[in-house]
């Protein structure tokens, strides 16, 4: 695992790049930050202070990321109800694990025929 030293140093505007780069991704502003949504559909928002984000997650499993990575994973109380986490950017070990949970939220808001593998 890289020291903080050697991590890549992440921002919004990656989590941005990385969100519009998946099909038929919109920004929308929402609550007076930026939202990506997905067929309608919200995948991920970047909160007011932009070092973190909230994605969709399943609550059972939102529950077992914050117990094994709670320096990366956490809940708002105010989200508590949710099936949403928020990641938090430095904690995160690159783009690639970026993309993979902004993929991942996405492929829980993308209607099946947009995430379905071609034939």
């Amino acid at each position: 695992m890289p020291t903080t030293e050697e991590r890549e140093v992440l921002d919004a505007e990656d989590v941005r790049r990385i969100a519009l780069s998946l099909p038929e991704t919109v920004e929308k502003q929402r609550w007076n930050h930026p939202t990506f949504d997905v067929a309608g559909r919200m995948f991920v928002t970047v909160p007011d202070d932009q070092t973190s984000f909230a994605v969709r997650c399943p609550r059972l499993e939102r529950d077992e990321l914050i117990a094994a990575e709670p320096e990366k994973f956490w809940v708002p109380p105010h989200e508590a109800g949710s099936a949403w986490v928020r990641v938090r950017l430095a904690a995160l070990d690159g783009t690639d694990e970026l993309h993979d949970i902004l993929l991942d939220s996405w492929q829980q808001a993308a209607p099946t025929g947009l995430t379905a593998p071609d034939k």
